[in-house]
């Protein structure tokens, strides 16, 4: 049996778990030669069930469309000790009882929160210009006189809110760092030794809202922050504001930015929906001032070899008996997105 030059042992077996097609997307064909060098892989492609991934497997390589992993999956696979997630959250397809055995679980969530965090930049500078209004205005004026009719665009000392001191939201924040931009951030769990106090002012909830010319929504989505971003906050944004939306869609009461931007007090930039797809006669689709764009901020085309990295760095890791770069613990759960 062929083993490791790394570890001196046998490789691993492993399998890859995902959506059908999925792996040859995330993978390049060097990052599975690496892989091969490292792991003895089950099969020729991936398995959308766990009922054929034979009991001795040792590795899941995990990603989107992965079955779930219960408890009883667990019982069937005895040799298992470590998922490496190609993806971001693992809360919807990992039960607890994974980390109560002992398994070692890790996560891309820090690679897939780069395209996430350059979505987000560029859509704050776009918006400091007015460029979303300017769009819909010049499509059927080009007479349009930006002087008259949009005398405050220019991301000169604008002011960002940041709303989640999450991944993501710390990468916006050190993204916007050579801009002349004025930065707050609002999270409950920052605390005052936190490096993030040099790169942007902490504040509270309601004058994020009151203060943001461009509020960037980066909570993760849990029971509590459900409808967080709410009717009276919104409410409370400054005219001519701009909300932007690239984490998860019930955080935000739709029905209520669609009245503040249909009275034409503030617009939007949204990735995510609640539905996703929206109808074709959703309001949302037809409100002036709100710009949709179908959930492409996270890793997409050849984004998805910076996660197959991630992973092939956390298979090597693994094998060689060094602590893994990103792992996610029972306790991170709570907090995932």
């Amino acid at each position: 049996m062929r083993t490791d030059p790394i570890a001196g042992r046998a490789r691993p077996r492993a399998a890859f778990v995902m959506r059908d097609g999925l792996v040859d997307r995330l993978f390049t064909p060097s990052q599975l030669a690496a892989l091969d060098g490292l792991l003895a892989v089950e099969g020729t492609g991936s398995f959308d069930s766990l009922a054929p991934v034979p009991p001795e497997t040792e590795v899941l390589i995990s990603g989107w469309g992965c079955p779930a992993i219960t408890p009883a999956a667990l019982e069937r696979l005895p040799g298992l000790r470590a998922i490496f997630h190609a993806a971001g959250t693992v809360k919807e397809h990992i039960d607890p009882s994974a980390w109560e055995r002992g398994i070692l679980v890790t996560t891309a969530a820090a690679a897939n929160a780069l395209p996430v965090a350059e979505y987000t930049l560029a859509a704050i500078l776009l918006a400091g210009k007015g460029v979303p209004s300017i769009i819909e205005a010049y499509r059927d004026r080009p007479e349009l006189d930006l002087e008259q009719e949009f005398p405050r665009i220019g991301n000169h000392r604008r002011r960002v809110g940041i709303l989640g001191a999450s991944k993501i939201g710390r990468r916006v924040i050190e993204l916007l760092q050579p801009f002349d931009v004025e930065v707050l951030v609002s999270d409950p769990y920052l605390r005052a030794d936190d490096p993030l106090h040099g790169q942007a002012t902490e504040v509270g909830l309601e004058r994020l809202f009151a203060e943001s010319e461009v509020l960037s929504v980066h909570a993760p989505l849990l029971p509590e922050t459900v409808g967080l971003v709410s009717r009276e906050l919104i409410s409370t944004l400054p005219g001519g504001a701009v909300l932007i939306n690239t984490s998860r869609a019930p955080i935000v009461d739709q029905d209520a930015l669609v009245e503040a931007a249909t009275a034409g007090r503030i617009s939007a930039i949204l990735d995510v929906t609640s539905p996703e797809p929206l109808p074709l006669d959703h309001p949302l689709r037809s409100t002036p001032g709100i710009v949709l764009t179908p959930h492409v901020a996270g890793a997409l085309g050849n984004e998805l070899h910076r996660l197959g990295a991630q992973v092939v760095d956390e298979v090597r890791r693994y094998v060689a008996g060094e602590p893994a770069a990103h792992p996610v613990g029972l306790a991170d759960l709570a907090a995932m997105a």
